[in-house]
């Protein structure tokens, strides 16, 4: 299922903690655990909703953290304090996890399984697991070993030779023609954009925006309330920065960073968004989904392809769109969105997008997405889309209609 009538968001039922690049503020916090606990803290003192409204958790990551063979039950259990016996699914899709899970939710409101679900996507790159593989019959039995982070950043095992997840960037970028100054200068906007959030004391980010609480020695807490990581930008410093790989476009300053984070949403049914509502003049609706997979080593092209699905299933133009924004681990993801799709790479992603505050893998789409609902809000509404790339050359989108 590809469109929908009967699934809705309750505006401002979703959260996104601040994102720190890793090894910083959240490096030591097992994900699984912090994720479920935050969205507990949000459901209580921020919505001061009860969690066993709840029916069904889609609990989405893709860096291993101890207990994630249990992960969904467990979160699940943190989240209601086991005062409900709530079941849950684990999704794992990398960068498009999160836009994963709300089509998930919205199919399971559309057929009538459950009222009330919540995605919950959480991921921690910093420390992440070296896994060690039985290998008996190798010489003297020695293990295959893998590094989860670093191993899967470098290689798709679909891609040979061995490309760096950059590499697929470059491919499309040499394919294209893109340019380093274009690169730079997409750059550049982006963190303009971003600092329009930053205005009137993160008066934008407050509006979605909700603290973590990690732990600080033996017994000692504090919250982590601002992003960690983002680096200033001009062009001039841009300008002076190499591209990372031989003959390619993108510098250190034009690709994310890795990142650890968390957050959530509410999927439900019209009438009981409106009651779960911050304010029931607004009305969000989850129109179409779309997917796609392209070529191996050309991951940043799979979001043409899968917005133009969304598109075709609701029935509408990227002209009527008030609002677009994208998970963008490279600048050649917009440039090549922006010209197959004919608009202004410049307009697309107003306050934030991850090639500026970096990347925690499962919750990424889902920051991006709390943003654009809240700009659509802001602006008198209409139709927004979300579209994404992920690890494997997939790529998925999604349409939500916005009412004021």
């Amino acid at each position: 299922m590809s469109t929908f009538t009967k699934a809705y968001i309750p505006f401002n039922g979703y959260y996104s903690t601040p994102f720190t690049r890793w090894q910083g503020s959240m490096a030591n916090e097992n994900s699984i655990e912090l994720g479920a606990k935050t969205a507990r803290r949000w459901f209580l003192e921020k919505k001061k909703i009860d969690p066993a409204i709840l029916d069904y958790l889609y609990y989405g990551t893709s860096i291993a953290q101890k207990y994630l063979f249990y992960s969904h039950n467990w979160a699940a259990g943190m989240l209601t304090d086991n005062k409900k016996n709530l079941p849950g699914l684990l999704v794992s899709q990398a960068c498009t996890t999160s836009t994963t899970i709300l089509n998930l939710a919205a199919v399971a409101v559309e057929v009538g399984q459950i009222e009330v679900g919540f995605g919950l996507m959480s991921d921690r790159t910093s420390n992440g697991p070296h896994t060690i593989w039985p290998n008996p019959n190798g010489p003297g039995g020695e293990v295959i070993h893998e590094n989860w982070l670093m191993d899967n950043f470098n290689s798709d095992p679909n891609v040979f030779p061995p490309t760096k997840m950059v590499g697929t960037a470059e491919n499309v970028a040499k394919i294209e023609g893109f340019t380093k100054e274009e690169s730079d200068a997409v750059v550049l906007r982006r963190y303009e954009q971003y600092m329009m959030s930053q205005a009137n004391d993160r008066e934008f980010q407050k509006k979605y925006m909700f603290p973590a609480e990690v732990k600080v020695g033996k017994k000692g807490t504090k919250l982590v309330e601002l992003d960690e990581g983002v680096t200033a930008t001009t062009a001039e410093g841009l300008a002076k920065l190499r591209p990372a790989e031989p003959g390619g476009i993108h510098s250190f300053g034009a690709q994310t960073f890795p990142a650890d984070g968390n957050c959530g949403f509410i999927v439900t049914t019209r009438d009981k968004a409106k009651e779960l509502s911050a304010d029931k003049g607004v009305e969000i609706q989850i129109v179409s989904f779309g997917f796609s997979r392209v070529n191996p080593g050309f991951m940043a092209s799979a979001p043409v392809p899968a917005a133009q699905m969304a598109l075709a299933n609701a029935g509408l133009k990227i002209t009527d769109m008030k609002v677009i924004k994208s998970h963008n681990p490279f600048t050649t993801n917009d440039l090549n969105f922006a010209k197959k799709m004919g608009i202004d790479v410049m307009m697309m992603n107003n306050y934030g997008s991850s090639l500026i505050y970096g990347h925690p893998q499962a919750p990424t789409g889902g920051r991006i997405i709390a943003e654009m609902l809240e700009e659509a809000a802001m602006i008198g509404g209409g139709y927004c889309l979300w579209t994404g790339c992920a690890a494997g050359d997939t790529g998925a989108s999604m349409i939500f209609k916005v009412t004021c």
